[in-house]
């Protein structure tokens, strides 16, 4: 039995009122919170239809509920007890070696999931990043904050030359600072959101090199067309930033395949309206975890998530945004027990790779289960 002086008793729950409240600022929770601006201002973004006041905006939705405040929601950060949302057993993690990329075939499209959000992709024979988060941790601060439960399958060193970078919002856990500043100038071409632009800039990426986007707006790169799709979210990197940026989902046409990448989003009319306007999709990357009944509608359930599946009509459904960091308060391997459930009584294909693994769009593979039995 420890025992702990009255001044350790002190101590100990102010040190986790600053590392809970540092973790709120580093993913945005503390963000959501936060009331929106009413007024109006002069801004570049003002004729954006999701520009109003002065701010980025979610489009109408009448079933979105409310977050809780952020009173409630800090003081559970601070003083509830988290259990199992931090694997005891190690992640398993595919190596990726420049050998073996080279050998994915280069007239296919391949994906790659290097933990979270972030992503790897080979679109026929050229490399692309999705929300590249290389740092080990997701805060401002890489001494407090969220830490990795695994290494990335391959160092921001060992990359390939990179054609183009997709972000969908500024959070982060998908706008990764270290991981931008060594990319600045090592990818051809940057997608971002309205707003993200300056973020980069800031960051030491060249102007010319980015390409921000409205939701519904298109861009090409290299013959790859990039097209910015709504999404439920928010965006902020400090309490003072919320909404200055926009948030997105991505539609990726590679040759004749469509990718859909979900970005963060809470379940919306959205989905359909984007399976209408962009049919076909092939794979859809959709968001499965950091979910919680204190913020309801910034985040989906694996119910949800599989709703969205259906709304867009995909072909396969991956799951993404889970297996890496701690972001809630569900366990860490509840978003792909469930999803696996629900795929396995629906019927439908659900793609959930290894750390590491390729997956190559349109051949058929066998999903495992790789976090059966982990602790």
């Amino acid at each position: 039995m420890t025992l702990t002086t009255p001044t350790e008793q002190c101590v100990r729950p102010l040190l986790r009122v600053l590392r809970f409240g540092l973790a709120l600022i580093a993913f945005g929770l503390l963000a959501s919170c936060a009331s929106n601006t009413n007024g109006t201002c002069e801004s570049p973004y003002a004729a954006s239809p999701q520009f109003k006041g002065c701010g980025f905006r979610n489009a109408p939705n009448p079933d979105a509920r409310p977050s809780e405040g952020a009173w409630n929601i800090w003081t559970r950060f601070i003083f509830a007890s988290k259990k199992d949302t931090v694997p005891v057993d190690p992640i398993p993690v595919r190596p990726l070696t420049s050998q073996q990329l080279d050998a994915l075939d280069p007239q296919a499209n391949h994906v790659i999931r290097l933990g979270h959000s972030s992503h790897l992709l080979k679109l026929r024979g050229k490399y692309w990043l999705i929300d590249p988060v290389f740092s080990e941790r997701v805060s401002p601060f890489q001494w407090v904050g969220p830490k990795r439960f695994h290494p990335p399958p391959i160092t921001l060193e060992q990359l390939p030359p990179i054609e183009g970078l997709i972000l969908s919002h500024d959070h982060y856990d998908h706008l990764d600072a270290a991981t931008i500043e060594y990319l600045a100038q090592r990818v051809q071409h940057y997608f971002v959101p309205l707003g993200v632009k300056a973020r980069l800039v800031e960051l030491g990426v060249p102007p010319d090199r980015v390409t921000e986007l409205d939701w519904w707006q298109s861009g090409e790169q290299d013959g790859v067309k990039l097209s910015a799709a709504p999404a439920q979210h928010f965006s902020g990197r400090t309490i003072n930033d919320r909404d200055k940026t926009l948030w997105a989902s991505w539609v990726i046409d590679s040759g004749s395949q469509r990718i859909f990448y979900s970005g963060d989003s809470g379940y919306f009319q959205g989905f359909a309206q984007i399976g209408e306007r962009f049919g076909g999709i092939d794979l859809a990357m959709i968001e499965n975890g950091a979910y919680d009944a204190y913020w309801p509608s910034v985040h989906m359930t694996p119910e949800q998530s599989v709703q969205a599946f259906e709304d867009l009509r995909a072909k396969v459904l991956f799951s993404v945004h889970n297996s890496t960091f701690d972001l809630a308060f569900h366990s860490w391997h509840d978003p792909l027990d469930r999803i696996a459930d629900l795929a396995e009584r629906k019927k439908l294909v659900l793609a959930t790779p290894m750390i590491g693994e390729p997956l190559t769009v349109g051949q058929q593979r066998t999903n495992a289960r790789w976090w059966a039995g982990l602790r």
